[in-house]
């Protein structure tokens, strides 16, 4: 299903699940609290997939658009929703103290990190 969105997706989001497991084990060793890291880093996880999701979404959307202008502002509001939900998870998170932030801070940065080794996991996988 992934793949029908964007041909890179599936490794995408791959990649943050693997980078999200690796936080949530690493972790185990060395915080205190372990539940609370855990909902931290499971929780950046899930948001850092909902974001390379959306974001895919959005690109085939402009994409289909084909009107500059529209697509300019389509691709605005959209990202400006998306970032608007990650602030309002962050702030539940922080606000009644759910999680670890750091950990949920970690776990969106799970989507860069597997961006930036994309290109060294398909030159693996040839």
């Amino acid at each position: 299903m992934l793949k029908r969105i964007n041909d890179a997706l599936p490794g995408l989001v791959i990649g943050i699940l693997i980078y999200g497991a690796v936080l949530e084990i690493a972790g185990l060793f060395f915080v205190e609290d372990k539940l609370y890291h855990t909902v931290g880093a499971l929780t950046g996880t899930a948001l850092a997939c909902f974001m390379a999701i959306h974001m895919a979404i959005v690109i085939r959307d402009v994409a289909d658009l084909g009107n500059a202008d529209g697509a300019k502002k389509l691709s605005v509001r959209k990202s400006v929703l998306r970032y608007l939900i990650v602030a309002v998870v962050i702030f539940a998170i922080a606000k009644w103290r759910l999680g670890n932030l750091v950990s949920l801070f970690l776990g969106v940065l799970g989507l860069k990190i597997s961006a930036y080794l994309q290109p060294l996991i398909n030159k693996l996988k040839q």
